[in-house]
């Protein structure tokens, strides 16, 4: 008698939600199941992944091995998102607004729309940009942004609890998506999202970025928050949490001293280009699998590595 694999039907399901647009605009989420139980029911719309840019040249601020792969054009965005897309693949463009951090360099809102305009021109992938999490500089920038991409189907974030009403006003004006970023818990992700929907941002207009660890810093409470999150999403029908998710990965796994200590410094460690490359791709592997539908990355090959998981999983 041949194996039957037990399944469960589930009564709840993922909306979808479509960034970009044209013919490389994406629709994440759709899922009827939990992640890559394909016996169980259809995963319309397999996980995509971003690459990371930054409006500035990160320099010393990214680890060796991953900025070796992108310094020659690191001082120009609109040349740094080609790159992705062409050369390593990118289903989007992540572009951080890091020069816009009030401990940094503190650029303006006008300077930073601008920037996001060039990279919006310049590419057919959808668009994300994020600013630094610093509530008044973002809710200061992102609208500006929104402004100048008007006509994109961008997405905004980290939109928080205390700035999400001018983010999402913007958003609302000129037809973007955005990004609501809470610290690690269920419940403040749903506040967060009812908060959107009181406004008027419709379903269709928010992912939900859990916030991310890395692996060894937190990324199994990341992975435990996100497995409840489809758990009830899917089994208890609960509208709020039936979004499709973002993970930041990269900035993540690339911050911490097993990534950015060389061969030199920590020899015991082995090879710093393999271990950051297998700490951002098993990261991202591990996110997927609690549910992950849009990811965040920088080392081209991580993203080779996640994108052939992918295939495998998904089918």
């Amino acid at each position: 008698m041949a194996f039957e694999i037990p399944t469960q039907k589930y009564s709840g399901a993922i909306k979808t939600v479509t960034i970009g647009k044209g013919a490389n605009a994406i629709t994440l989420g759709g899922e009827t199941s939990y992640p890559f139980y394909v016996f169980e029911g259809p995963m319309p719309n397999k996980p995509r992944i971003a690459m990371e840019i930054w409006d500035r040249d990160p320099g010393e601020d990214w680890a060796g091995p991953v900025y070796e792969t992108i310094k020659d054009v690191a001082g120009d965005p609109v040349a740094w998102a080609q790159k992705c897309i062409k050369e390593f693949g990118a289903e989007a463009i992540a572009l951080i607004l890091n020069s816009t951090d009030p401990n940094g360099d503190n650029a303006s809102a006008e300077a930073a729309a601008a920037t996001a305009k060039k990279v919006a021109d310049a590419i057919d992938v959808p668009l994300i940009v994020y600013g630094t999490s610093n509530v008044e500089k973002d809710q200061e920038v992102l609208p500006a942004v929104a402004e100048a991409c008007a006509d994109k189907n961008i997405v905004m974030g980290p939109v928080q609890d205390k700035n999400y009403k001018k983010i999402g006003a913007a958003a609302l004006a000129y037809g973007h998506t955005v990004s609501a970023n809470s610290p690690i818990d269920v419940n403040l992700a749903k506040q967060l999202n009812i908060l959107l929907g009181q406004l008027g941002v419709k379903d269709a207009q928010i992912l939900v970025d859990p916030t991310t660890g890395g692996l060894g810093y937190g990324m199994e409470y990341s992975y435990s928050v996100m497995e409840r999150d489809r758990m009830a999403a899917l089994t208890q029908e609960d509208d709020k949490l039936q979004l499709p998710i973002l993970n930041y990965v990269g900035q993540e796994v690339w911050k911490v001293k097993e990534c950015k200590q060389s061969n030199a410094e920590a020899p015991q460690l082995g090879d710093q280009a393999k271990r950051g490359i297998l700490m951002e791709a098993i990261t991202a592997v591990d996110l997927l699998l609690a549910g992950s539908d849009l990811l965040i990355m920088r080392h081209p090959e991580s993203v080779k590595m996640v994108k052939s998981v992918i295939q495998e999983l998904a089918g």
